[in-house]
């Protein structure tokens, strides 16, 4: 039984299923209404829109039921009007489908564009029935209107538990790179191998993309959310520890990168460090790696649960490794006096490492965040101006330009 439970809170947790079910249930009350609104014998339009609105988020199907309605209603009404001045034949048809294809690119419909063709099409077949023609523009409207009601009625999930789980997985599969780096300082490294360490950091670039793409969700979800307080200062906080970390996992492909280099010089029997400098790498590394841990911890609970201890944790691994590259600094300093040949790879090894420190940095972030925001807020008091005016225009007072 708690097995059962597992894998139902599992699925209640997927938005491939949670979408599933949601764009399923919405397309079958969409043909229900469709058939007592629509004189068609099988209003299958209707469906069909509902399908297509109904989106993850609520934002997304509000988009995306305007796009589509303004698609099918362009399209109608186009095939209309060729239909009252031509009938259907190759010349015409190819006629309407580049005047579709046009008007979908200046009404800015999106991935909507080829619709606004479809519906001309499939109207202009039946020109001599222009009710015909209507009764498609109101089964898309009874298609967006239940799809809308629908995510209204029974709000899509707040994607921002997933989202926060896929930045702390992407955390976590760089801190185990880390850790794989370390534990091969202090034996014999084959350059083959030091270039498959390499390439596995430069596949985490597909991580992050999903990362993103989970993200940009979550983001989505926010917006129009009645449910989230601070809408924006969520998105922010996860959008900026997202770049952080993106910007520490180029750092850690040029970390391999220059082991990899390093390993080129060294026989094949020798070591990359002395036994000594390899332990202190290892540990600032290991630092490093709970570093970025902690800090995709403190993304995700700055929006949801306990704050102040994963700073804290954050702090102390910071501190820590901090402490141990000051040691590295020293060791190596006194191998590149014994190999100077090595010293532009390990002083690229110690810029790099004080790049990450410097951008997990909790008052760099906290600085980040502002700037984000000040922003965000200058953006929505520019907007609420413009939409200021536009009313006093409606209302037929006197412009008067912005100071």
């Amino acid at each position: 039984m708690s097995a059962v439970r597992s894998v139902l809170g599992r699925a209640r947790r997927d938005p491939v299923v949670v979408q599933t079910l949601r764009a399923t249930v919405a397309a079958t009350l969409s043909y229900a209404v469709a058939e007592r609104l629509s004189t068609q014998p099988a209003p299958l339009t209707a469906p069909l829109t509902t399908l297509l609105v109904v989106q993850v988020t609520l934002y997304s199907t509000l988009t995306t039921s305007a796009r589509r309605v303004v698609s099918v209603v362009a399209g109608v009404v186009l095939a209309i009007g060729f239909s009252s001045v031509v009938g259907l034949s190759w010349w015409s048809l190819g006629l309407v489908i580049l005047a579709s294809l046009t008007l979908g690119q200046f009404i800015r419909v999106g991935e909507f564009v080829q619709e606004v063709a479809i519906s001309a099409m499939l109207v202009l077949g039946v020109t001599q029935l222009a009710s015909q023609a209507w009764d498609r523009v109101l089964e898309t409207l009874i298609g967006a209107g239940v799809g809308l009601a629908f995510n209204l009625l029974l709000a899509p999930p707040v994607w921002v538990e997933s989202a926060g789980e896929s930045i702390e997985d992407l955390a976590r599969r760089v801190r185990q790179l880390l850790l794989r780096l370390g534990e091969e300082l202090d034996s014999p490294t084959p350059v083959a191998r030091a270039a498959e360490r390499l390439h596995e950091a430069r596949r985490l670039d597909q991580h992050i993309a999903e990362v993103d793409a989970a993200l940009r969700q979550a983001e989505d979800s926010l917006r129009l959310n009645p449910r989230i307080s601070e809408p924006a200062l969520s998105r922010v906080v996860l959008r900026t520890g997202l770049d952080t970390l993106e910007i520490c996992v180029v750092v850690v492909r040029v970390i391999a990168r220059s082991l990899t280099d390093l390993a080129k010089r060294r026989r094949p029997d020798e070591p990359l460090f002395a036994p000594d400098v390899a332990a202190g790498l290892q540990d600032l590394l290991g630092h490093l790696g709970g570093a970025l841990v902690s800090f995709g911890v403190l993304v995700t609970t700055q929006v949801s649960r306990d704050a102040e201890g994963a700073d804290a944790r954050l702090t102390a691994e910071l501190a820590a490794a901090w402490a141990s590259r000051d040691h590295i600094a020293e060791l190596l300093l006194r191998q590149v006096q014994r190999h100077p040949l090595a010293w532009q790879l390990h002083g690229a090894l110690l810029a790099e490492v004080d790049r990450i420190l410097d951008e997990l940095d909790v008052e760099h972030r906290t600085t980040r965040l502002m700037e984000e925001l000040d922003r965000g807020g200058a953006l929505r008091r520019r907007r609420a101006g413009a939409l200021a005016r536009l009313r006093r225009l409606a209302r037929g007072e006197p412009f008067r330009p912005p100071r």
